[in-house]
């Protein structure tokens, strides 16, 4: 019985398919050529003899399949076998399943104008000159994944009917894909291109892979559709990339892709979501007039040249968090329909951001600017929660509301707003269409806690829902032109049955917000929103006394009444820090003049003061007529000077009618006079002398405080 044989282990290298093995050398190349056998023959296409391989060719027609892997084509047998697969209808050639995996092309590979019914297989494929598939169609799936293409591949017009791939494919030349239609999936992933690579016009009917793509040379996917996803991530751009005019209908992701020259997507229109997570851009980036329909995410993306996003537009939110611009940012005229989101971005060298106009917040919480800055921005909500300012900056602000809570600046720094739109460089206004909802173009300020006021400038802000308690240095802050605080609650009012009207003045938001804590607020002061806090007198007297001297250096004394009156109202109700005693003094400063600055109320006490001296003078302090002197003396026996004593009876009280015209005459010069803190010289009773001396101690006061309160409103 014999022994079966152990087959022969394949050889190193050689194919998966039974092969040529021409020009076999045990010593040299133990596999020899690679060419899969033609079928009925041991020899591949090129090996065959001429009576053979013409016989086979013969044998073809439109349409057939066609296996030639691993064969070495040169032109002229490249003809002969597309010219045996010619349709005599279009006279082009027309193949149904082609497999030329790990074929070899060494001249000028050109399929212009041919037809591949089934699957095209050019995986591993070489082509050491230029391959053209200029116009041709690829029915079924067409792969030249691991290709090399060593000259220029040419696949301008072709229509990829089914997927296609060029994964790890190598472009050593121009790749040419200008109009080109991908009907299904097409895959670059880890593709090479050493040589220019072109798009243009290109059509991505299904999802485009470019992952890990490297572009040595310029790229342009210029007024390129993608009609699905479109995935770039970690690809690679070390020349110009141009995407102007590119149209993205479904997600597209750059995610850690790299530009490392100028890159375009001026006019590009992105439908959908789209990723620049740490993408790094070397040199300038161009996005004027691009369109972004939905989210924009550049997280964490490098922009090492300029930035420019000059008349884009972000229907959906857009997010730079934790994005660097080491050049300058260039917004002018971008808008943005929902947020924006600069969260701890870095700004090295941007002079300038915006000005733009966005519907939604303007997050700049975090961010750091190391320069100079102006900041022109038009949002319904500005936050820069913890932003630092390493030098002078200016905001230029319309319609927003603005969170400054914590933020650091170093320098001077300025909140303004802008009365009117902002001007481009040529003159044109910017137009704020998406902010048409907001009632104003006024600026509010919402807080300033934890910030240091010492470098602070407000012009023409509105104030009357900021939050100051905790504010450094908030002594120093500049005021400029109309800054409007809150207002007490207007009109009269009745607490526990109790009339109450406040007098008009400037208020704080947390005096709005303590005084809405009461059990017995009136309404019309202002409770606290979630966040705000549970500031008390405590704290607001502080902060109150800060605004006051605030105003006072900058030479405006009627302006620092209203802070210096709620100081007082403060420590009037503060409970722990202000003792009881103390707590009754002001009480009784307020009740009689607003603490000097409420003129009427110390005049409407003196009037009273005055008229109920009156009454007391004519019915007790004036006597009911003037005293009479009489003179009583003494004659000596013997005669000589006669000695008089003159003694005056003390004044009595009428005993009728004490309320005369002349009774009231009299009480009311007594009672001038005390005003003035003069004596009238009138004949009084007891009781009158010490109605007069109240009256000579009090009303003086209260022309006094009254005198103080008028100075205050005029002072400068």
């Amino acid at each position: 019985m014999s022994t079966p044989r152990t087959p022969r282990p394949p050889l190193p290298g050689a194919p998966r398919w039974p092969h040529c093995a021409h020009g076999a050398d045990p010593a040299t190349d133990a596999v020899g050529c690679r060419g899969i056998h033609v079928p009925g023959h041991t020899a591949c296409l090129a090996h065959l003899t001429d009576i053979d391989r013409d016989a086979y060719l013969a044998g073809l027609s439109a349409g057939d399949d066609i296996d030639h892997r691993g064969t070495h084509f040169t032109r002229s047998l490249l003809n002969a076998l597309l010219d045996a697969l010619r349709d005599p209808a279009t006279g082009d050639p027309r193949i149904g399943v082609a497999r030329f995996d790990s074929a070899t092309f060494k001249n000028v590979a050109k399929f212009d104008s041919t037809t591949f019914t089934g699957l095209a297989d050019f995986n591993r494929t070489i082509f050491e000159d230029s391959a053209w598939f200029y116009s041709v169609t690829f029915e079924g799936g067409a792969w030249f994944n691991s290709a090399s293409f060593h000259g220029a591949a040419g696949f301008r017009r072709a229509t990829f009917g089914d997927d296609s791939g060029f994964g790890s494919a190598t472009f050593e030349g121009d790749a040419q894909f200008d109009s080109a239609t991908f009907e299904r999936a097409a895959g670059f992933r880890s593709a090479t291109f050493k040589d220019s690579a072109w798009f243009h016009s290109a059509t991505f009917k299904r999802e485009a892979r470019f992952d890990s793509a490297t572009f040595k040379d310029s790229v342009w996917f210029d007024s390129a559709t993608f009609e699905d996803v479109a995935v770039f991530v970690a690809a690679v751009f070390k020349s110009i990339a141009g995407f102007d005019s590119a149209t993205f209908e479904d997600p597209v992701a750059f995610r850690a892709a790299t530009f490392e020259e100028n890159v375009g997507f001026s006019s590009t229109t992105f439908k959908s979501g789209v990723l620049f997570a740490e993408a790094t851009f070397e040199n300038d980036a161009w996005f004027d007039s691009a369109t972004f329909q939905d989210e924009a995410r550049f997280d964490l993306a490098t922009f090492k040249g300029n930035a420019h996003f000059y008349s884009a537009t972000f229907q959906g939110n857009a997010r730079f968090e934790a994005a660097i611009f080491q050049g300058n940012a260039r917004f002018e005229a971008a808008t943005f329909e929902g947020d924006v989101q600069f969260v701890q971005a870095v700004f090295e060298r941007a002079d300038a951001l915006g000005p733009l106009v966005c519907a939604g917040r303007v997050v700049l919480s975090g961010a750091v600017f190391n320069g100079p800055v102006t900041l022109s921005l038009a949002a319904r909500r500005v936050e820069c929660r913890r932003t630092r300012w390493s030098s002078t900056a200016e905001l230029r602000l319309r319609h927003a509301k603005v969170d400054f809570a914590h933020a650091f600046f170093e320098y001077p720094l300025t909140i303004a707003a802008e009365p009117d739109r902002f001007l481009l460089p040529d003159g044109r206004p910017v137009g704020e269409q998406v902010c048409a909802g907001t009632p104003d173009a006024a600026v509010r300020l919402a807080s300033l806690r934890a910030v240091d006021a010492a470098h602070l400038v407000l012009a023409d802000v509105d104030l009357s829902g900021c939050l100051f308690t905790g504010t450094v240095h908030l002594d120093q802050l500049r005021l400029e032109g109309t800054c409007s605080f809150a207002e007490v609650p207007p009109g009269l009012h009745w607490r526990r049955r109790r009339p109450v009207r406040f007098t008009r003045r400037r208020t704080l938001a947390e005096e709005h917000h303590w005084r809405a804590r009461q059990p017995a607020a009136v309404p019309g002061w202002n409770a606290a929103v979630l966040g705000a806090g549970s500031a008390g007198p405590a704290q607001l007297a502080p902060v109150y006394r800060a605004l006051r001297k605030a105003f006072e250096d900058g030479k405006n004394e009627p302006g620092a009444a209203d802070f210096y009156y709620g100081e007082m109202e403060m420590r009037r109700h503060d409970r722990t820090g202000t003792s009881r005693a103390e707590r009754g003094l002001l009480h009784g400063y307020w009740l009689l003049s607003g603490y000097g600055l409420r003129a009427s109320r110390a005049m409407g006490w003196l009037v009273a003061a005055m008229l109920v001296t009156i009454l007391l003078l004519m019915g007790f302090g004036l006597p009911g007529h003037s005293p009479k002197q009489a003179a009583t003396g003494t004659v000596p026996p013997g005669g000589g000077e006669v000695t008089f004593e003159i003694d005056k009876e003390d004044p009595q009280n009428p005993v009728g009618n004490r309320i005369t015209g002349d009774r009231f005459e009299k009480a009311l010069n007594v009672t001038l006079n005390s005003v003035v803190f003069r004596s009238s010289g009138q004949d009084l009773t007891t009781a009158g002398t010490y109605i007069e001396m109240a009256s000579r101690l009090m009303e003086p006061t209260l022309l006094a405080l009254a005198a103080l309160a008028v100075r205050g409103r005029i002072k400068r």
